[in-house]
């Protein structure tokens, strides 16, 4: 029982490395989709966009994204986390560029269609190297770390993409964004490697990478079939965890602008503190959420509750939300703290709920897994676009937008109780599958 302890003394810190190339990959991710919704206001004018137009932009990203991740876990389950990731983010790099070329609404989805297809790989691959590289005790605070870097691109937007589109165009602001994740391929090729094969890796810290008693190398690292893991209540309970979740932070990235420009009149630079207050909290949630349950299982909590109690704190802290828009009433800055509350809790939640894909799965299956859960938080993620923007108009043209704002808050407040209560019913304990 102490063989873990003693080896934390002594090994060796490679892991961390991987973990930061990871964490600047999903920053890079982050950056290139939310350029989007702060060019809003300009993009409307410049292609005559109705908030039904906008919603249908941000469907034709979710739609390839959701048909992404139905098959981009199994295939990096089958090349690996290497090469699966590089081509990944290089596509999507592309497809980011590619908008500056748009000279249409068809034109602009097409390249909208493009991201979301090649940016599906991000997380099954990001949570398939920390399942590589970190023994269970540590994959959530990993991954609370390196899914902060969604949070980190979120901040640096606001900042970076107004100024580049007053500066030089929103052309610019898609090419600079798209050109950075070039960079990234470079050190990923230099540092990247399986445990096994890695030559920088001293012997004592690839011990306690796997150290955790239930994982054998016995098995043959074959892809999973995804129909065989659709068998398993485990698979579902995944599923509907990001189903019932996802939508509500693709809501707020892709309409938190909007909503600040239609309730406060925030418009282009004014909009960037209450952004970088809202997505500093949520690196903050993040990174405390990814810590919680690793805490709760070095108190000796059994891994199945320290994740399911971490979650419900976490699912009772958007619940808030609901009181977003009274709030902004009093203070436009409540508001903000708030959502910003909401979000935070959502990045704890979403570290977490990645972490029970490797623990209820053997590595040969996490991406796949990952992929088709996220492949379902995708779908939730178009529903969401789908009702916010034909609540938004609906009310706008009755001179109430408002009231479509105050709907969207309460689904949002609610989603995670009722995803929690799923995932608990379908698994209880969060049993191993042995594959």
């Amino acid at each position: 029982m102490n063989k873990p302890r003693e080896l934390t003394q002594k090994h060796g810190n490679y892991r961390w490395t991987i973990l930061s190339l990871v964490f600047f990959a999903t920053t890079v991710n982050y950056l290139d989709r939310q350029v989007i919704s702060l060019l809003k206001p300009i993009l409307e004018k410049t292609f005559s966009w109705t908030e039904t137009d906008y919603s249908n932009i941000v469907i034709a990203f979710q739609s390839t994204y959701a048909i992404g991740l139905l098959g981009i876990g199994r295939i990096i389950d089958k090349i690996g986390t290497r090469l699966g990731y590089a081509l990944s983010l290089t596509v999507w790099s592309f497809a980011s560029i590619a908008h500056a070329l748009a000279t249409s609404t068809f034109g602009f989805g097409v390249a909208r269609a493009a991201l979301g297809l090649s940016e599906a790989g991000n997380f099954p691959a990001a949570i398939k190297a920390v399942a590589e590289w970190f023994p269970k005790k540590e994959r959530a605070m990993a991954t609370g770390i390196f899914n902060s870097g969604s949070n980190i691109g979120a901040i640096i937007a606001p900042f970076a993409v107004p100024w580049i589109a007053i500066t030089w165009g929103w052309q610019q602001a898609f090419i600079i964004t798209g050109a950075i994740g070039l960079i990234w391929l470079i050190f990923w090729f230099i540092f990247y490697e399986v445990p096994q094969k890695q030559k920088r890796l001293s012997k004592q810290e690839y011990k306690y990478i796997h150290s955790d008693t239930e994982e054998t190398l016995n098995n043959k690292n074959v892809p999973v079939k995804g129909i065989k893991l659709l068998g398993f209540k485990q698979t579902w309970a995944f599923v509907f965890g990001k189903f019932m979740t996802d939508p509500i932070w693709w809501f707020l990235l892709f309409w938190l602008p909007s909503f600040l420009k239609t309730e406060y009149n925030m418009t282009g630079m004014q909009v960037s503190l209450p952004l970088v207050v809202v997505y500093a909290l949520s690196s903050f949630g993040s990174i405390a959420g990814g810590w919680l349950s690793g805490h709760l299982i070095k108190k000796g909590w059994p891994v199945y509750k320290s994740r399911k109690a971490a979650m419900l704190a976490f699912a009772l802290c958007v619940l808030p939300v609901v009181a977003a828009q009274y709030l902004g009433k009093i203070n436009p800055w409540f508001a903000v703290f708030v959502i910003g509350l909401a979000a935070s809790a959502h990045q704890a939640w979403s570290a977490t709920i990645y972490t029970t894909s490797s623990d209820m799965f053997p590595k040969k299956a996490v991406a796949s897994v990952v992929g088709i859960g996220s492949m379902a938080g995708a779908v939730g993620g178009i529903l969401i676009a789908r009702i916010a923007g034909a609540l938004l108009d609906h009310y706008k043209n009755l001179g109430h937008i408002e009231t479509g704002y105050y709907i969207m808050f309460i689904i949002s407040g609610m989603a995670y109780l009722i995803a929690w209560i799923i995932m608990h019913l379908l698994a209880p304990k969060m049993t191993h599958v042995k594959l």
